[in-house]
């Protein structure tokens, strides 16, 4: 009752401050109506976004936060949430400040908020986009349900270099499949539209080629070209905006020598003059503070001023906006008109919410409990996280593991380490309720004696545990040795020099070796790792990340053969770290690899492939390609292209493939890539069932940044391929007139 009347009140005060108001007030009248009430200090208020002290996901704690919010000088929080807390805070800047203006609650809910689901990279490996956009769905359900508006994602940077710890919170290295994936969890985040219970806020991050830091180190500085920004790492962006995006985050690096958080060529020229993207910009965690050691502002207000005037909204963390803003106003630096445009994109959304109508409409503690980690919410975890699970290598088929096994080996620092399955980045979520891969194994073969042992720690050069492990071994029918990173070794902050195995992990898999007994490897890492000499010397080969809340059970359904892996890789392994970057749609250069030639693009002691390519998968069936087939050997640039190939299950079980597409552009104004994506299908099979996919290419596909930077096509030669992954290929030509 408190609530509608204090709602009914403030309507009343808007009506009558507002002389173009109607009866029927539309939204942009209500925000003017606000706007005209707010002093500057208000409105300045409404800039900043402040932490709470329930989680901390960087340096800095503004510890007042809650005077802050009474003195009117918050317009969001983030790292806080349940029902009940939201409600308390929400209840201090609705009943304690002059205009009573409702807050805004975020968080970085990245793959899952209470149900955790694959890191984004392994969640790319479905190559399934309704199961993205499932997974987003559940998130946003349940950090609804517990008082959150907005989340800090989906991370939609193309990453090449594994060295960065971040590649493990977005899809991978290739720009078509990236932005597929932006708009499926931009539309999972927000639902049907933004005010509905079971939706959130999506804000797209980190604009622009965060991906791309120098040395594969984090925070570190972005140079590349116009042309390499557009084609590759902005239309993931744009593919989430159209897809319809709320808010989007600036991000760390610098980009032609100016930092993001104050780059008016990215957050006004393309973002909101080109994209037309309407929603507000936050900078990420004490960007703008960073300013000034990035060397582009000699104090504090000087940030304030280069950041709020190149289009960032709202000031994360630093509370440079506060502290700077009203001064600047005063000595004509900054505009009023500036801020009011600012102001009035936040209070936007937060009228779409619904909370000047119900400010609390978010934190109902009973749709809280019925809520979160639903039985549906973890069986559909279960079943994402066995899809983005990647089989590198099979030898003799020693998977799947017979059900019938006696005794079965379970070795490693992450076969029963319940604390990492849950990987980084995730969120509220409780990694005490997580299944650890001997759990898992226990509840699917009940019979069989499992014999478990850690055999040494995750990264340290500790072997005392060695024996136990080798005495597992020996006893046991076969091997299941889980390896691979700690969870914090990746994410944010989290860069390595060496992609190897950490500590004496390999060492372990060595002594293992010895006894002779078949071994699967089970992978659990954030990042692409140099895996050469494990695939020379083991039997089986599976890519697992880290799965989330059900891991141990989705790994056990693929070991076992209850699921027949179709992971595909959307990170190219390396075979050794003085390949990185890589990644498969690189140029061909003027002296092309020739073994036979030194003077040509190639290393003196490796050769130029990867370990594993883009698109590589193995599965418990095998799928043979015909060749691929064209409607017709030329088109116009009016004209439709019909590719087609017929794939046939010709092992001895039903399976899934993804059929994948690319292109290559022979001879082009600007230097082609020698393969692009350009579409892919899933596919089930039974075995010797066979199938005809077709693909339809027009005009837009065969586009890019021509060399005068004007977009679109050019008349000549093509090839087009078809595979089951980037190297190995089907291919055809056609002429585009």
């Amino acid at each position: 009752m408190k609530a509608f009347m204090f709602f009914t009140f403030s309507l009343l005060l808007l009506v009558s401050c507002s002389k173009k108001q109607t009866h029927k007030s539309s939204q942009d009248e209500r925000v003017d109506s606000l706007l005209q009430i707010m002093t500057l200090e208000e409105k300045i208020g409404q800039l900043n976004l402040l932490t709470s002290d329930w989680d901390v996901t960087g340096p800095t704690i503004r510890a007042n936060y809650k005077e802050d919010i009474k003195a009117g000088k918050v317009g969001a929080i983030f790292n806080a949430f349940t029902a009940k807390y939201t409600r308390q805070l929400q209840e201090i800047a609705v009943k304690e400040t002059r205009l009573h203006i409702p807050l805004l609650f975020g968080y970085d809910v990245i793959h899952g908020h209470r149900t955790i689901f694959p890191i984004p990279l392994g969640l790319s490996c479905t190559w399934n986009l309704n199961l993205i956009e499932q997974s987003a769905r559940i998130a946003a359900t349940e950090a609804s349900a517990e008082g959150l508006h907005w989340v800090y994602s989906p991370m939609v940077d193309i990453a090449r270099d594994a060295r960065w710890g971040r590649i493990t919170e977005g899809s991978g290295e290739d720009t078509y499949l990236g932005s597929a994936i932006a708009a499926a969890m931009v539309r999972g985040y927000q639902g049907n539209k933004i005010g509905e219970l079971n939706s959130v806020m999506a804000s797209v991050k980190h604009f622009a080629a965060y991906g791309a830091a120098l040395a594969g180190r984090d925070y570190n500085t972005v140079d590349m070209s116009e042309r390499v920004l557009r084609e590759t790492y902005l239309p993931p962006f744009k593919a989430a905006i159209d897809a319809g995006s709320a808010t989007l985050m600036t991000s760390f690096n610098e980009l032609d020598g100016v930092p993001a958080s104050c780059n008016k060529f990215l957050l006004t020229d393309i973002l909101r003059n080109e994209w037309g993207f309407s929603g507000f910009v936050v900078s990420d965690y004490t960007s703008i503070m960073e300013l000034v050691p990035h060397g582009i502002a000699a104090d504090t207000a000087a940030a304030a001023a280069l950041a709020i005037n190149a289009g960032l909204d709202m000031d994360m963390q630093a509370s440079f906006y506060v502290d700077k803003l009203r001064g600047l106003v005063k000595k004509g630096v900054v505009k009023e008109e500036t801020i009011d445009a600012s102001v009035r994109l936040i209070l936007q959304k937060k009228f779409e919410l619904g909370l000047f109508d119900d400010p609390y409409r978010y934190c109902s503690e009973s749709r809280e409990k019925e809520t979160v980690m639903k039985p549906e919410f973890l069986e559909a975890a279960r079943d994402i996280s066995r899809k983005s699970i990647v089989l590198l290598k099979n030898e003799k088929e020693v998977l799947p593991i017979s059900k019938s096994i006696k005794r079965l080996a379970v070795i490693g620092p992450l076969a029963d380490a319940k604390h990492e399955m849950i990987g980084s980045w995730s969120a509220a979520g409780d990694w005490a309720k997580s299944v650890t891969l001997v759990e898992g194994v226990k509840a699917k073969i009940v019979g069989a004696q499992i014999l478990y042992a850690k055999g040494c720690n995750i990264n340290d050069d500790t072997t005392r545990y060695f024996a136990d492990a080798v005495r597992a071994a020996q006893q046991a029918d076969m091997v299941v040795l889980a390896v691979g990173e700690a969870a914090l070794m990746t994410g944010e902050a989290a860069s390595r020099s060496s992609l190897d195995l950490p500590g004496v992990q390999q060492q372990l898999i060595q002594e293992i070796q010895k006894t002779g007994k078949p071994i699967v490897v089970v992978l659990m890492n954030g990042r692409p790792l140099t895996l050469t000499q494990i695939d020379k010397n083991v039997s089986a080969l599976l890519e697992t990340w880290f799965l989330g809340t059900q891991a141990g059970n989705a790994i056990a359904d693929v070991l076992f053969g209850d699921y027949n892996p179709s992971g595909k890789l959307t990170a190219t392994f390396p075979k050794s770290i003085g390949q990185v970057p890589i990644f498969y749609n690189e140029k061909s250069t003027g002296r092309p690899r020739d073994p036979k030639n030194k003077y040509t693009s190639k290393y003196l002691d490796i050769d130029n492939e990867p370990l594993y390519p883009f698109g590589y998968g193995l599965s418990y069936t095998h799928f043979s390609y015909d060749e691929v087939l064209l409607d017709r050997s030329e088109i116009t640039s009016n004209d439709k292209l019909t590719i087609s190939c017929k794939i046939i299950n010709s092992g001895k079980v039903a399976g899934e493939e993804t059929v994948q597409l690319y292109i290559r552009d022979l001879v082009g104004s600007v230097t082609r890539p020698v393969k692009e994506l350009k579409g892919f299908q899933k596919i089930t099979l039974q075995p010797g069932e066979s199938k005809t996919v077709s693909f339809t290419i027009g005009n837009n596909d065969l586009s890019f940044y021509r060399q005068d930077m004007t977009f679109g096509s050019e008349p000549g030669k093509f090839e087009v391929y078809i595979g089951t992954d980037s190297r190995n290929v089907k291919k055809a030509s056609f002429e585009l007139k």
